[in-house]
């Protein structure tokens, strides 16, 4: 590779990995643990999730327990289900009836003046979470929880909190999409870069040398090793941010503003509209009997979303979004549309065979990136290459500082390096042992919300990172941080025992396998986090920093 080429590549993969190194770790570490998002629900609630059968009943029971507190005539309800169909985000639309919906409107508006304060989302309308086994209704905030804060984190959606508005998309998602895009920049030109010994410095490793020589020998085996993955993830990533984030501004220019007929075209039926008739429907079909339908003509795919349009009039369908079990199709997406009044199937459109182009392409990044369709080995395979991700940014930030720590360097700059450098690692590596403590205090609290995991994580985040910051020793931050987050993680499984009498061997006992596996996953983090932290306390002795 001629110079000119290297000094390109090399300025450009250090540049654009310097700005993003922070915001990377941050999608990737989160990212990890988002692997396990339905085991750590399952541990933090103390349920257990893993024998739920889905039982239609239950989602007339919810309807009936609905209707006795609004009228349900004209809404549209949307299920939005997770965790194998065990739980559901509820969406309520307000009442296309005229009438219903200004009753409706004059009672809200009574008990608010009642209570003196307003009901969220304000309006006719209902959002909430419910979950089909424990039969537990919660506000979205209210049953917040670790897997949740960790999931959103993972793509910044923390940071639209931020009083920050561009226009084109809430604060956080363009942030996490740009941070996408470099890091895509970033992985090729470092591919390039070493790209001429890329087969004889994989097997190399110089532990005694310099420290560049360290940390690049580290930085350049474990990114060639994890470059498919981490690939993987820009390009899936950049796709899943554009699709949730972006599709507006893409709506307006290609759709003329018609956002509806966009994801139409795009296989989303949430948008389809149909006309109210304000003809009372004499009889409703329980929805039972509905996903039962479904359930005899595809029993090999599962619900993933249900909507109910126009419910109680005589234009009422009932909409079902399928997707096939990774076991039978990897890809595909089906949908089932009934007209209630006569139960005719108005749309019929198998999971398994009539796909589309659209329809792979979508569930084929969808499979790649959320890693659901091999279970908890490739679970397992996922989570140690985001962790090894992780490694890859912290060598990449070491790297930067000792590539500038000589002499030729002044000392204004070699100064403001250094606080960088410790700033940047103080908020990465600090990460493990608040999370760990999050855990803890979460699972100890027991009543734990939206607001309250917010201020134990970012609180606990923002001092530790702080403290290491201004102890301006890498290594110290390196160790500490690694025996303090293995500690925590080893007390975990223990306070989890103590609080919900979930001790690993009464899980295994019962096949509790969601919750068993969050704690075994925190006891292999802190087994690990202690040889790691006693290899490198003997190895910092020997070259100290």
């Amino acid at each position: 590779m001629n110079i000119r080429n290297y000094n390109i590549y090399f300025n450009t993969h250090t540049i654009s990995g310097i700005i993003i190194c922070v915001l990377l770790y941050v999608i990737f570490f989160a990212g990890s643990f988002s692997f396990f998002r339905d085991e750590i629900s399952a541990w933090q609630k103390g349920t257990s999730y893993t024998a739920y059968k889905i039982d239609g009943k239950s989602y007339d029971k919810l309807l009936d327990s609905l209707s006795r507190e609004i009228n349900l005539q004209g809404r549209d309800i949307a299920f939005y289900l997770y965790q194998g169909g065990a739980r559901s985000y509820v969406n309520v639309s307000a009442s296309v009836d005229s009438v219903v919906n200004k009753q409706s409107l004059a009672k809200s508006k009574s008990a608010e003046n009642k209570k003196a304060k307003g009901r969220r989302g304000g309006g006719d309308t209902k959002y909430f979470n419910y979950d089909f086994v424990t039969k537990e209704t919660g506000e979205y905030s209210k049953s917040y929880d670790l897997a949740e804060f960790l999931y959103r984190l993972h793509f910044l959606a923390q940071l639209n909190e931020v009083p920050i508005r561009v226009g084109i998309a809430p604060f956080g998602y363009l942030i996490s999409g740009i941070t996408a895009f470099i890091f895509l920049f970033a992985l090729i030109t470092g591919l390039l870069l070493h790209w001429d010994k890329i087969v004889s410095n994989f097997f190399i490793f110089r532990p005694f040398s310099k420290w560049k020589t360290v940390w690049t020998d580290m930085h350049t085996a474990l990114g060639v090793i994890g470059f498919p993955f981490q690939f993987l993830y820009a390009v899936t990533g950049i796709f899943l941010i554009i699709n949730a984030v972006l599709a507006l501004p893409f709506g307006k220019l290609l759709y003329n503003g018609d956002t509806d007929k966009m994801y139409e075209d795009l296989g989303y039926s949430r948008t389809l509209k149909y006309e109210y008739t304000y003809s009372p429907l004499q009889h409703i079909q329980p929805i039972s009997e509905y996903i039962a339908m479904a359930n005899q003509k595809w029993p090999d795919a599962h619900i993933h979303r249900l909507f109910i349009k126009n419910y109680g009039d005589e234009n009422m369908h009932i909409l079902m979004e399928l997707d096939p079990r990774f076991t039978k199709n990897f890809s595909g997406s089906g949908i089932l549309n009934v007209r209630a009044v006569d139960g005719v199937v108005v749309l019929s459109k198998s999971p398994d065979s009539d796909q589309t182009y659209i329809d792979t392409i979508k569930s084929l990044i969808y499979r790649l990136h959320y890693g659901d369709y091999g279970g908890y080995p490739l679970k397992i395979v996922y989570f140690l290459l985001g962790i090894m991700g992780c490694l890859v940014i912290a060598s990449g930030i070491l790297i930067w500082l000792v590539a500038r720590d000589k002499n030729n360097v002044l000392p204004r700059k070699r100064k403001f390096n250094s606080w960088m450098a410790n700033f940047f690692m103080a908020i990465c590596l600090s990460m493990f042992p608040v999370t760990a403590f999050t855990f803890i205090v979460v699972k100890w609290s027991g009543q734990a919300d939206q607001t309250f995991i917010y201020h134990v994580f970012f609180w606990s985040w923002l001092g530790l990172s702080w403290f290491y910051t201004l102890r301006k020793s890498i290594k110290r931050t390196n160790l500490e941080t690694l025996l303090i987050g293995s500690i925590l993680s080893l007390t975990l499984p223990v306070v989890n025992g103590f609080v919900s009498n979930n001790w690993i061997w009464n899980t295994v006992n019962s096949q509790y396998i969601d919750i068993m596996m969050v704690d075994a996953l925190w006891i292999l983090i802190g087994v690990v986090g202690l040889i790691a932290y006693t290899r490198s306390r003997v190895f910092f002795s020997q070259k100290p920093m």
